[in-house]
Formats: C-alpha cells, structure tokens, sequence
C-alpha cells in the first residue's frame, strides 16, 4: 500500500538523501573521515548536531535570504543527533525502553540502576 503524502514528503526525503550522500563527496570528508566523527569520538556528537542545528535555524532567510540549504543542514544534523541518540541509549529501540527493574546498565561513563516509578 502506497502512502499518500500531504507535504510531498516522499520527493524531500529522497532529496535529502542525495544532499547528504553529497557530503560524503565533498570538502567535508577529507581523507575519507568528517570532522563530525572525530567530534564524537570526542564525546561531544550531540552537543555538535544539536548546536549545528540551532545554527542553521538561526541563520535560515538572513544569510543568501531563504537558503534551502540551510534546511537540508538541519535536517542531516537532526539525523546526526537522531543517531548519536541512539549510540548513547541502546536500551531504547523504536521510541520504547525495554529495561527491566533493578537492572543495571551502562550508559557512557555512568552506570544506571532502573526503578519502578512511584
């Protein structure tokens, strides 16, 4: 069943894709690693993505006025901190936890016991 999109979502999202496959061929993957990875390999991935975010967003309709691009950089930081999300809480798949009570887990340099809410 084929889904019909209100907001041309479909087209978008392959434009989107084609935007950040672009980046993997430009000045921004130097010797076949981007500096974001080093950024987080330094523990500060979502900060990145999320400040990059704010910038771009900030910066959208006043630098070259209503820039495109500058949503397609939002939108790819977006699925950077998406990703960096998801390396730092395993324990979520899908939007749901699945922990158990009184287990504990290790998430980055700290180690979490779960609790049954009160």
């Amino acid at each position: 069943m084929s889904v019909e999109y209100k907001f041309n979502e479909g087209p978008l999202v392959s434009e989107l894709k084609e935007y950040i496959d672009s980046t993997y061929k430009g000045h921004y993957s130097k010797n076949k690693f981007q500096s974001t990875e080093f950024i987080i390999d330094c523990g500060h991935g979502m900060g990145f993505a999320l400040g990059n975010v704010l910038k771009y967003a900030q910066r959208y309709g006043k630098k070259d006025g209503a820039n495109r691009k500058d949503l397609m950089k939002i939108l790819h930081y977006a699925i950077i901190a998406l990703h960096q999300h998801d390396v730092d809480h395993p324990e979520w798949e899908n939007g749901q936890a699945e922990m158990d009570f009184g287990t504990s887990y290790q998430l980055n340099n700290y180690k979490v016991k779960v609790s049954p809410k009160l």
